[in-house]
């Protein structure tokens, strides 16, 4: 689906977030030109390797994760020269996403007031840590503590953990996606350019969802409790089977409850009319816990699986990256080309369809500034003067 064909995105963002949301308009054919700062060898995350990968390589896999589709210039924006470029790729962009230290877009006059005296169509995204107010710096782990989210994640007898996801960055690019779509439409109907703001810790907060209004509504602060859900049991919770695999069951009301208890026939395990109701199976989870875990563990996974299907009950095989991508929905989204002898892996971050139109085909993530030539000539396409 090539939908923004003639939308250009100017990417003075790094790490997750912003570099997602330029990915996001490459996946839907929007030509993606991303800014980088020679300085600091470009995007911070070109550096940011396993110990399994190749030192010399400034495409690591970290970075490979959302720069598909993109073509790279290194421009210093100190200098002159550097800015000169800079102003006439704004000049020929429809929209340019931001993610400096506060201040730092001030100080190399990429803040909104420089960029709408250049083009004052265009619509400036800004990802913050804090808000346009707050000078404090920010990364994702840093706001999954501030945001609650670490307090929550983890079992009763560990410290707090980080989710193993920089899932605020991912939600906060979604955010931003979602107000410059807005923004665009907008600009149809008058022609005007927007600022669109958002920072990390309000996405974080927004996303909270029911664990906030349990805080709000009924005064609980939750605690971490493992997978198991705070709500609804068994809900998140897993069992081992007898192939040493986790199951995880997601039973979500009584009647996928009654339904699973008499394939399994709980009778002499489980007190039916006492755990009936989702109430009473939160309030003696650990009870319940202990019953059906000495019923699953006798089972051998795939087989535990085939039921739970059968009878629709909601479940999974808890599965490890490599079983992950095993899956065909999984390989669908993949994205693979051979770059300097060299095979790269990447996944899709658009899983919308529209219309039956298929995933169109982009180019691998770019050397640090690959694309120079191609990026000044297209500059000089469009009649403006270097």
């Amino acid at each position: 689906m090539r939908i923004f064909k003639n939308l250009t995105i100017l990417e003075l963002s790094s790490v997750l977030a912003g570099p997602s949301v330029g990915m996001y308009f490459a996946e839907l054919g929007a030509n993606v030109v991303k800014i980088e700062n020679p300085n600091t060898n470009g995007d911070v995350t070109r550096s940011w390797k396993l110990p399994q990968e190749d030192k010399q390589d400034d495409l690591s896999s970290y970075f490979c994760s959302v720069n598909w589709g993109k073509k790279s210039i290194a421009l210093n924006l100190e200098k002159s020269e550097d800015y000169k470029v800079f102003k006439e790729l704004v000049k020929i962009s429809d929209i340019i996403t931001v993610s400096y230290k506060f201040g730092d877009d001030t100080k190399l006059k990429v803040d909104y007031k420089s960029i709408k005296k250049i083009n004052p169509k265009i619509i400036y995204a800004q990802i913050t840590g804090f808000g346009l107010d707050d000078e404090r710096t920010a990364f994702d782990a840093v706001i999954q503590a501030y945001s609650g989210f670490m307090y929550m994640n983890g079992l009763p007898e560990t410290d707090p953990l980080k989710m193993p996801v920089a899932l605020i960055d991912i939600l906060a690019a979604h955010q931003i996606k979602e107000a410059i779509l807005l923004a665009y439409i907008e600009k149809l109907k008058t022609g005007k350019g927007s600022f669109v703001e958002c920072s990390l810790l309000q996405t974080g907060i927004s996303s909270l969802a029911n664990q906030a209004s349990n805080f709000l509504n009924a005064g609980i602060i939750p605690q971490r409790t493992g997978s198991d859900h705070p709500n609804i049991f068994p809900y998140g919770t897993t069992f081992l089977t007898s192939d040493n695999k986790h199951i995880l069951l997601a039973i979500g009301n009584d009647k996928q409850f009654k339904l699973f208890c008499r394939y399994f026939d709980f009778d002499n395990k489980i007190d039916l009319e006492k755990h009936s109701s989702n109430f009473n199976r939160v309030k003696f989870r650990e009870e319940l816990k202990r019953n059906i875990s000495e019923i699953l563990c006798k089972y051998n996974s795939k087989k535990l699986i085939k039921i739970l299907d059968t009878i629709k009950i909601p479940s999974a095989i808890v599965k490890n990256m490599k079983e992950v991508f095993e899956q065909e929905k999984a390989r669908e989204l993949l994205l693979i080309e051979e770059k300097d002898g060299k095979k790269y892996y990447g996944v899709r971050t658009n899983t919308a369809i529209i219309n039956d139109k298929k995933f169109i085909k982009i180019s691998s993530p770019p050397h640090l500034d690959e694309n120079r030539k191609d990026i000044l000539k297209l500059i000089k396409k469009t009649n403006t003067k270097i």
